[in-house]
């Protein structure tokens, strides 16, 4: 990997092409991120990036927290996070990755975690198809059968059941950037991106072949 950066989910708008085309956008605010530390094969045994993310009041950092950033002489940052760089040894600390290093054409992936919906039941889950909606049914939103009788006796593992939804790591791959703002460290990505509003995503350059 040769870039990423730490971003915050601004929310989604939409642009106009030169030729009147329209295209949905993420819009990203894309660091700036502070290179906290780099590590070596010769003192960590690999080779990777550290770096800061979002500005923070001091009391909401834990001492251990504070003593990295104190020690890179910078301000505390609400994320943290290490970047294997194929160009590790190239950062220094104190330096700062903005938006900047991508550019209109890019192709990224976006990793994020997307919104939470609580407990919910299969229907809304799964999709699964309900039952008849007239009075008599008493059957109408339930999940159906949930596996065999006498045998095996149980539930078969993956079994679509009602319970949490949402709230987990997602990776939505090869999305185009349309235009950065290096000035503002804003990125407006085609498409949609995982997450609520101010919600935590990485940006980083695409592995897909196409």
């Amino acid at each position: 990997m040769k870039k990423a950066i730490l971003a915050k989910k601004v929310g989604m708008t939409q642009v106009f092409s030169e030729d009147g085309k329209l295209t949905p956008v993420t819009v990203l605010q894309a660091g700036p991120c502070v290179v906290l530390q780099v590590k070596t094969t010769e003192n960590d045994g690999y080779e990777a990036v550290k770096v800061g993310f979002d500005e923070i009041r001091n009391v909401l950092v834990n001492k251990p927290n504070a003593g990295i950033y104190a020690k890179a002489g910078v301000s505390n940052k609400r994320f943290m996070k290490e970047f294997k760089f194929e160009n590790s040894a190239e950062y220094k600390v104190g330096q700062e990755i903005k938006a900047d290093i991508f550019a209109a054409g890019d192709k990224v992936d976006a990793v994020g975690t997307t919104k939470g919906k609580g407990y919910q039941g299969a229907i809304k889950r799964w999709g699964l198809s309900r039952g008849p909606m007239k009075h008599g049914s008493k059957y109408h939103r339930h999940a159906g059968s949930n596996g065999p009788a006498t045998t095996p006796g149980r539930v078969l593992p993956g079994k679509h059941m009602p319970g949490q939804m949402g709230a987990v790591r997602a990776t939505v791959q090869n999305l185009e950037i349309v235009s950065v703002d290096a000035e503002k460290n804003m990125i407006l990505v085609k498409g949609a991106v995982p997450g609520p509003k101010k919600a935590l995503v990485l940006i980083k350059e695409s592995v897909k072949a196409n």
